[in-house]
């Protein structure tokens, strides 16, 4: 059986931190070990606990992440609370030539960039709930102080202003409930058409 058309199209994820797009990531791979691949990013920040080079980042200096942009290896790249990240052209053709469809985990200002090259992905927008959702799952991480989850709720603000945008994503699927979003979230991924969630209100 030939893949699904959007199948062939790399996807890019984007969402607030703490949305829950690592969960719905890992548990697609281990659903479908072969079939997905993710594009590793570059970070010039240093690797949390458990973190592995080449697997979760690909870590480097500032020096040489600064290189990297002259050299126009980046498919896009953003500055996000003072650390660089960015998404090179050669990850994505690794996993393409694998024959898995390529998952890219990107910031709003990234999926900016993303639109001005001929990557022609499906972007998908995870949104949280509420605010007051997201900012207990920020703070139940334990790893941040309040002003850096603080400054976190600030910027899902502004990616929720963009993902209200017409035509900045293709698919929103609200994590209100995770076993339900993952299921959204694979049909997606395996290249079906779904009904696109309608982002809650932000008042709170």
């Amino acid at each position: 059986m030939s893949p699904r058309p959007d199948f062939l199209r790399p996807l890019v994820l984007s969402g607030p931190s703490g949305v829950g797009k690592s969960t719905l990531l890992q548990r697609l791979f281990a659903e479908f070990p072969d079939k997905f691949g993710f594009s590793v990013s570059h970070t010039t920040r240093q690797p949390r606990a458990g973190e592995e080079e080449g697997k979760h980042y690909h870590f480097v200096p500032v020096q040489r992440f600064k290189d990297l942009i002259q050299e126009g290896a980046f498919i896009e790249h953003a500055e996000f609370s003072g650390n660089h990240y960015g998404t090179s052209f050669e990850t994505v053709r690794q996993v393409h030539e694998q024959g898995r469809r390529c998952i890219l985990d990107i910031e709003a200002q990234g999926v900016r960039q993303i639109k001005n090259t001929n990557l022609n992905p499906v972007y998908l927008f995870i949104s949280p709930p509420s605010m007051s959702a997201l900012r207990a799952r920020l703070q139940k991480r334990g790893t941040e102080t309040e002003a850096a989850v603080q400054k976190r709720l600030t910027t899902a603000l502004a990616e929720i202003a963009y993902a209200k945008e017409g035509n900045a994503h293709d698919v929103v699927i609200v994590n209100d409930d995770l076993d339900r979003a993952y299921e959204l979230f694979k049909k997606v991924a395996q290249g079906d058409k779904i009904d696109s969630d309608k982002l809650p209100t932000f008042e709170d």
